[in-house]
């Protein structure tokens, strides 16, 4: 990764300057947040990351947990940084949800390999498909999770038709649960954003 696309401890502020701030930042955030949240279908979302929002995320663990240490603060950043995209990819959270516990745990045993069947597609090029769960295996033989965390890697011809206007679709397509969508010009000027 790049340290242009890194969080360091220079862009995080302290305990007490994020206090103040976390009102107008919080606001920002989610508002920056609702162009980069994309439903596939009535159960599932992939929520795109970028340095505002890991930086939000790091700034609201700090705070939760009191960390103003510097050897804590690292931890933090090292646990997130890799969630970055670093101007050829993109990063994401993948969520599968059901609000009845009982059906989720259903859903969630006929969906097993759903992680890998999630894909990112610009007008005019194949499919490209998640890389899921590079930190940890989320899968087992009973049931997949209900959180994925996923790259989607793009080649420069792709990244060159997207800031020329092509269109950017996005699904799933899993025998228990297939969707898919093309993104508003909102969303995908958020998303070119991230790309170099």
């Amino acid at each position: 990764m790049s340290q242009t696309h890194s969080l360091s401890r220079q862009d995080l502020w302290s305990l007490e300057v994020y206090a103040e701030k976390r009102p107008d930042f919080r606001t920002q955030v989610m508002k920056h947040k609702q162009d980069r949240k994309i439903a596939l279908g009535p159960n599932s979302t992939l929520y795109f990351e970028d340095r505002l929002t890991i930086q939000y995320q790091i700034q609201e663990m700090l705070r939760i947990e009191k960390v103003f240490e510097a050897e804590g603060i690292e931890e933090e950043l090292s646990v997130y940084n890799p969630m970055l995209p670093e101007g050829c990819n993109w990063k994401a959270t993948y969520m599968i949800e059901y609000t009845d516990v009982e059906e989720r745990s259903a859903q969630l045993e006929k969906m097993i390999g759903i992680e890998d069947l999630v894909w990112v597609q610009v007008e005019g090029y194949d499919k490209v498909w998640a890389i899921a769960d590079e930190d940890l295996e989320r899968t087992n033989d009973i049931k997949t999770s209900s959180v994925h965390f996923m790259r989607f890697e793009l080649t420069k011809d792709m990244i060159d038709t997207l800031k020329k206007g092509k269109g950017l679709s996005m699904g799933v397509e899993h025998s228990a649960y297939s969707h898919s969508l093309e993104l508003s010009d909102n969303s995908r000027e958020s998303l070119i954003n991230d790309l170099d």
